[in-house]
This record gives structure tokens, C-alpha cells and sequence, in this order.
């Protein structure tokens, strides 16, 4: 241990004497204090020589602490791996993060119980899901009492939910605009309105005169330390973000240096923006300003229905009528942190109260940014309060602003393991657009264009018999996403649109006709490009009407199936499966070569052959009954007459020695 302290301080650069060290981590411990995480996180590095490789460093402690300065060094160790740690984590570097967690894990402290917590949590943005998992089960074993436990079981099932999603990824194009666009600093929240796009960026601006080391794209750069260089703005831009040589340029407001804006939103018009607004300590709120010309006015709060200095108001969207103003905020009266909120914009643009989304969308943690389209009525919003890959995740609602269905998540890869949000729509339907994503960032969001595609299930519905086109028929498909139904027309034409190539069933209905079921698993769907084609028929049938069972044969003078008959039988197996309310009989027939007494003994126990065979094969036997009939009921003569003659008919007795089922029950 002695060998180990000695390399420590060695490694350390005598933290405890050298002042340029000591003053490394004052310097972090301000910059911690002031959260600017990725500043702190350059100190605590220096302070610690770390020069790229943890590896190098050494674990200080152990039981021969011998003296107060070991104490000392050793506390000062521990304490600025664990803020670099958290200030990696907080500036969403979740790979370094995972790094020093890892190291932080190790230390007997109870102050950085919680360590193990954010590693688990690091591990997840990594998508190391299944180490992740583990490393969560271990802080609720560790910490049963934590108010952290009922995050680590919702982490848990996210990671479950996302190794399930992973599997099965959604048909979605997804693609990073270009680095003009995607400048330094955080890009996101773009949105087009009359053949302008406007997003905003907290791409760095020249400010004061004392420089210091920041990240920029090409390496690090000197700046000022005496003000913030990533100040959010809004800027503008005319063409698609997908050009190369787009021009992009600051929206002029008249606003003080210090204040930050972002998100913007419009009326239908064009000619009022409506944003979010803060300055450094203070309450988000949302401002709007009206256009004239190419000038914007002075900016004005949107009112008290909306903004108060006591809470924030953030992230506006003006639906697509122009009748609605969505935001999210913290205002009294919600059920989480940030919850979604609307009110009515009126004719004189003055605003009405806001009204909660209600619990369905809202829960006990934040939902962000919301979208929501007037002609498909789906809200899109982001949260971290339900089951998803972790962090914000993109969830759709259907609803109507009071009414909304059980929000469901978007699914991998319009959703990643860490933030997505804001997304806005570039066409009507909602199916293209961009989002918002730190996906492929160490530190910021970034705008991504977002394309939905889908693979579509069709096919013709015939009547087997007629092979005419079948209406009415109930058809319904079934995924891990859901249920979808129609119903046939004339044209017999059944169609579905899936966003997944997960397992796939159908199934086929209609009242006097066979139920079939067909499955598609995914191997099959994996091969298809954008449509599965396929035709498929029903077989009609009448109520207590026998249906003849072709090619039924026993051994001679026996009730034992053969063995080709026994495939025979199998016909009637998907058909039980997939009608599970019916019932059915098996009669079985005998011709009349031999007593009555004899015949109606082995039809019977013929009969009772079939049933015992599908009763093996998993079919109820309370779903089935069997009898025999013997010859009392031929189908054609036993025997016949020729020139006044009776003669045997060997072809009506062949037809009469058969077996029929017949539904008695659907």
C-alpha cells in the first residue's frame, strides 16, 4: 500500500504542495459551482494530469492511511474524480463519464454512493444495455432506501425495452444535415415557414478580451473566460438544410447581449414568431415579435396566462390553424416537473388560460417540445418519465387537445439512448421532417432530417368455392406495436401500412366462412423491400351441413388410421386453431358388407379414431364429439339394378365408407 500512496503522489504532481495543482481544481470547483461542466471538466483534468488515458491513474487509498495529509489528498482525489465524472456526465460526454464513474464506483465514501447510479446511467447512453441493467440491480441492492431506486427500475425496463427495439428497428431514413447547418455548439429546433428555415444554435460569438481553452470542431481554440461564447439565438436560412452551401444568418432582435432565445414557432402568416427567452439564473418565458418587411419588432412577452416570474414557460409550437399556442412549462398545477400546456390564441393574438394536457401525456418527469398535426391529430413530444431508450424520447398521442390515447414510443432509430426532441414536420402528413438528437454528439444536439417509410401488407380476399372477391370479410393485423382492423370491400382488397418489420399476423374472418390465419415472422419480412403482396381465400361452410373428409382410409376390417390419413386429418387442425370458438362432429360411414350391428360398432369406434388423433395433435377434446352412422345413411346405392337384376356397385359402396365433419357449434 506504501508503494501504491507513493506512486499516487508521484502521478499527482504533490497535489497537496505544487499551487499551480491546487489551483487546477479551484478553478474546476468554480466552474463546477457555476455549471459550465465542460470548463470544469477541462480543470479537474489538469489538476489530475490526465492527459487521455485513465488508465494512468492510481487508486490512493486502502487500509494503512497513516497521516492527516494522506487523508487530505486522498479526499481531494476522490472528489474531483467524481465531479469530472459529473461534470462529463451533465455536459452529456457520457464516454468519458463512463470512465471516472468507473473509478468512482471503487471509492467507500457514502458521498459517492450515487456513483454507481450515474455509471449504470452512462452505460445505457453508450448502449451497453445489458452491463447497464446490471450495474442498476446492484445500486437498488446497495441503496434499497435511495430516492434514486424507482429511477433505477424505470432505467432497468428502458434497457430491456430498447435491447427489444433494437432488434426490430423502425423503417426510418435518418440523416445529419451538413456542418454549416450543424455548427459548434447545440443546433436544433428548426422549422420552415414561407421558404425560410429558421433554427436555433449556440454557436460561439467573440466576446471580451481574456482568452482560455474551449473545443471547437478542429481542436481548441482561445476564447474569453469572462462571458459565455455559446449563446443560444435564433438564425435563419433561405433553401433546404440539406444544401451544402447554405447561407446562414442571426435573426436581428432587440434584445440585451445576455438574454438567450431559442425554439421558434410561427403563425401560419409568417409574420409572428413566438420563442423562448431567458437570461442566465432567470425564469424561461415566451416572447413574441411581428414582421415587417425583413424586420422583426421589438420582442414582447406573450402575458401572465403564460409566463410568471415564479416558474418557466418554454419550447412554444402555434398549431398548424393557427389557433393554439402548446408549450411546456412548470407551472403550478401539473403533475411532473415540466408538463405540456395550451391555450387559445385569439383573434386580437391576446392569449386565453392554459389548460393541462392532462395525466395521459403528462407524468411525474418532463415532456418537452411538443408538435402536434391538425390533419393526422397526433401529438409528437418528448419525455423522460416513461419506458423508452433513456433520456427524451420521441412519443406519439393521438387526440384532439382534451382527449388523447396512450402515448406510444417511436422506436428505434427515430429515438436513441440519448435526448431526441423537437421535431417538425416538412410536409403535410407528418412523415417527413427533423429532429433534434446529441445521438452522434459528445456534448450537443444536432439537427437530423427524418424520413418515415412503411411497409405495406396487401393482398385479394376470395371466397374459395366461387373465387369471386369477398366482402365483408373482418381482417385484422397484429404486431408487438398493436392491433389494426378493416373490413373488405366489393373489390376484396385488404391493405395495411406497418412502420416495423416485426412478426406479423393476420388474420382472416367472416361469418359462415373458415377463419384463417397466416404468419409472417420476421426473417420473411426482412427480405421485403416496401410491400408484401399476397392473395388468400375462405372457405365457406353452413351450420350442422357435413363436409366430406377426402381420402379417410383405415386398415382392413379396422378402426386404425393409416398414416395418409392421418394428413388428411391434419387439414382440420389450423382450421380448429384458428376458429377457437367452434365445435365440430366426425361421422364416420360404413357401405353395407356386413350386419348393421357390425357396421354402426366399427363406424363408431372409426369416428372415435379421428377425434382421439386431433385430441393428440392439441385440439380439446370438449371441442369435438364423434359418432358413427354405420350404412343407415349412404350417400350413393350399394348395389344396383342391371337388366332387372340387383348387382353390387363397388363405386357407391367406395363413396358410402367415408368420414365428414361438420360444425355444430362456431
Amino acid at each position: 500500500m506504501k508503494k501504491i500512496l507513493l506512486l499516487f503522489l508521484v502521478a499527482f504532481g504533490g497535489f497537496a504542495n505544487a499551487q499551480y495543482v491546487v489551483n487546477y481544481k479551484k478553478v474546476a470547483d468554480t466552474y463546477f459551482e457555476n455549471k459550465d461542466y465542460y470548463a470544469a471538466a477541462t480543470f479537474y483534468k489538469k489538476a489530475l494530469k490526465i492527459t487521455g488515458d485513465s488508465s494512468q491513474l492510481v487508486l490512493p487509498y486502502g487500509k494503512e492511511r497513516k497521516t492527516a495529509t494522506d487523508e487530505k489528498v486522498i479526499e481531494d482525489y476522490e472528489g474531483s474524480i467524481y465531479k469530472l465524472a459529473e461534470s462529463s456526465r451533465l455536459y452529456r460526454e457520457f464516454n468519458e463519464a463512463e470512465k471516472y464513474y468507473a473509478i468512482a464506483v471503487t471509492f467507500t465514501n457514502t458521498r459517492f454512493r450515487k456513483a454507481l447510479f450515474y455509471y449504470a446511467e452512462s452505460l445505457r447512453a453508450n448502449k451497453k444495455f445489458n452491463q447497464a441493467i446490471d450495474a442498476f440491480q446492484q445500486f437498488i441492492q446497495k441503496n434499497p432506501g435511495d430516492v434514486l431506486v424507482k429511477d433505477a427500475q424505470k432505467e432497468i425496463e428502458s434497457c430491456k425495452f430498447a435491447i427489444e427495439e433494437m432488434r426490430f428497428p423502425r423503417i426510418v431514413q435518418i440523416k445529419k444535415v451538413p456542418a454549416n447547418v450543424n455548427g459548434l455548439g447545440s443546433n436544433y429546433a428548426p422549422v420552415q415557414i414561407n421558404n425560410e428555415l429558421y433554427f436555433t444554435s449556440s454557436r460561439p460569438v467573440a466576446v471580451g478580451s481574456k482568452k482560455d481553452m474551449v473545443k471547437t470542431a478542429t481542436g481548441e481554440v482561445q476564447v474569453s473566460t469572462k462571458a459565455n461564447p455559446f449563446i443560444n439565438n435564433i438564425y435563419a436560412s433561405k433553401g433546404e438544410l440539406t444544401s451544402t452551401d447554405i447561407a446562414v444568418k442571426k435573426v436581428d432582435f432587440n434584445f440585451p447581449k445576455n438574454v438567450e432565445i431559442a425554439t421558434a414557432t410561427f403563425m401560419p402568416d409568417g409574420n409572428t414568431m413566438y420563442f423562448t427567452a431567458w437570461k442566465d439564473k432567470e425564469k424561461y418565458a415566451i416572447y413574441s415579435s411581428k414582421k415587417t418587411g425583413d424586420k422583426w419588432a421589438d420582442p414582447q412577452p406573450v402575458g401572465l396566462q403564460v409566463n410568471s416570474k415564479d416558474f418557466n414557460a418554454s419550447q412554444p409550437f402555434v398549431t398548424g390553424d393557427g389557433k393554439f399556442l402548446l408549450f411546456s412549462s412548470d407551472r403550478s398545477g401539473g403533475y411532473g416537473k415540466f408538463d405540456l400546456w395550451y391555450c387559445a390564441i385569439r383573434e386580437d393574438g391576446s392569449l386565453g388560460q392554459a389548460v393541462n394536457f392532462g395525466p395521459t401525456i403528462n407524468t411525474e418527469d418532463d415532456e418537452r417540445a411538443p408538435y402536434y398535426n391538425l390533419l393526422t391529430k397526433k401529438l409528437l413530444f418528448s419525455t423522460d418519465g416513461r419506458v423508452g431508450f433513456g433520456g427524451l424520447d420521441f412519443f406519439e398521442s393521438e387526440g384532439d387537445l382534451v382527449n388523447w390515447s396512450k402515448p406510444k414510443n417511436l422506436g428505434y432509430p427515430f429515438n436513441s439512448s440519448k435526448d431526441d426532441l423537437y421535431f417538425t414536420a416538412t410536409d403535410d402528413k407528418g412523415t417527413k421532417g427533423y429532429i433534434s438528437s446529441d445521438r452522434e454528439s459528445s456534448c450537443c444536439l444536432e439537427i437530423f432530417e427524418v424520413r418515415k417509410e412503411y411497409l405495406s401488407i396487401a393482398g385479394l380476399l376470395t371466397d374459395c368455392k366461387t373465387k369471386l372477391p369477398l366482402a365483408g370479410a373482418n381482417v385484422t393485423l397484429t404486431n408487438a406495436e398493436g392491433t389494426q382492423k378493416i373490413t373488405t370491400g366489393t373489390d376484396g382488397i385488404y391493405k395495411f401500412k406497418v412502420d416495423s418489420k416485426r412478426p406479423i399476423k393476420l388474420l382472416f374472418a367472416k361469418d359462415n366462412y373458415f377463419a384463417i390465419t397466416k404468419n409472417y415472422p420476421y426473417e420473411e419480412l426482412a427480405k421485403a423491400d416496401t410491400l408484401i403482396d399476397k392473395d388468400y381465400c375462405l372457405s365457406p361452410f353452413k351450420l350442422g351441413i357435413p363436409i366430406r373428409l377426402e381420402n379417410i382410409y383405415y386398415e382392413f376390417n379396422s378402426a386404425e388410421l393409416t398414416e395418409g390419413s392421418k394428413k388428411v386429418l391434419d387439414f382440420l387442425i389450423p382450421i380448429m386453431e384458428d376458429n377457437p370458438e367452434m365445435e365440430i362432429e366426425l361421422g364416420s360411414h360404413t357401405d353395407n358388407i356386413g350386419t348393421d350391428e357390425y357396421n354402426m360398432d366399427l363406424s363408431n369406434r372409426r369416428a372415435k379414431s379421428c377425434t382421439d388423433y386431433l385430441e393428440s395433435k392439441g385440439i380439446a377434446a370438449a371441442r369435438m364429439t364423434s359418432k358413427g352412422y354405420g350404412e343407415s345413411m349412404p350417400i350413393a346405392p350399394n348395389e344396383i339394378v342391371v337388366k332387372g337384376k340387383k348387382k353390387d356397385n363397388p363405386e357407391g359402396r367406395a363413396k358410402n365408407r367415408r368420414t365428414e365433419f361438420k360444425v355444430t357449434k362456431k
